[in-house]
């Protein structure tokens, strides 16, 4: 006869699944910061929501990775949305301030005149007009070439870069290394953005360049899941 055991049976606790607060953090701000950062003036308050977006989505991120937290996708998600928001931002702010410098050099100003100058010449004729100066020639245009490269079997998680010399922006994702990228723009414009950004996907480290007519302007690094990007104005006001 079996004696019945004076203790109930209890089943084992379920572990809880681990979460990803910060990644899903971070993937809220950087939407709500990348739909705000191209509308001027209110796109102000995008700045510190994308930034904050892209160090939660990191830390996330890469919790996932080690495997104390999951949602691993929209951790990445959030990544990639805050870095083209902030992307954004920093053009907006750069056209802007071109523009106002652009506005306050184009304003006119009357030549000083000599007090008593006669307003004719010696003979009592009026003063001629002066010949206005034939206009300059405008410039040719500019070959930009974008490269991004690694080391240790790096890749990029994601690569956005300027394509019009203004805000227009193409982006690619989970690239392989060497990527380059030739774009055409016209010159003797005033303002004339070339930028790219390059996030790494956690092995090695990756470099991106900005060489515009044959001529090396701008390089960045980082590593692992680190963020480079290299931006320059070409434009005259940029020189």
């Amino acid at each position: 006869m079996t004696t019945p055991s004076p203790y109930p049976y209890q089943a084992a606790p379920v572990a809880a699944p681990p979460r990803n607060g910060l990644g899903t953090a971070g993937f809220v701000l950087g939407l709500v910061g990348l739909l705000f950062s191209p509308i001027p003036f209110i796109g102000v308050i995008a700045w510190p929501l994308v930034i904050v977006g892209l160090v939660l989505a990191g830390v996330g991120y890469s919790r996932a990775k080690s495997g104390i937290a999951d949602n691993k996708g929209l951790a990445l998600t959030g990544v990639i949305l805050s870095a083209v928001g902030l992307v954004i931002c920093i053009l907006w702010t750069v056209v802007f301030s071109a523009a106002v410098v652009d506005a306050a050099n184009s304003l006119p100003t009357a030549p000083p005149s000599a007090p008593g100058a006669p307003l004719g010449n010696d003979t009592g004729a009026p003063a001629q007009a002066p010949v206005p100066e034939p206009a300059k020639e405008q410039a040719a245009e500019h070959t930009v070439v974008y490269r991004v490269t690694g080391t240790g079997g790096a890749k990029a998680g994601s690569i956005t870069y300027t394509t019009d010399g203004m805000t227009t922006s193409n982006q690619e994702a989970n690239v392989k290394l060497p990527w380059e990228k030739t774009i055409k723009l016209p010159g003797g414009q005033s303002l004339q953005m070339v930028s790219i950004l390059a996030q790494g996907s956690g092995k090695g480290a990756i470099k991106v360049t900005i060489e515009v007519d044959g001529k090396l302007i701008k390089e960045a690094s980082a590593e692992e899941y680190g963020i480079a990007h290299a931006n320059e104005n070409i434009g005259s006001l940029g020189n």
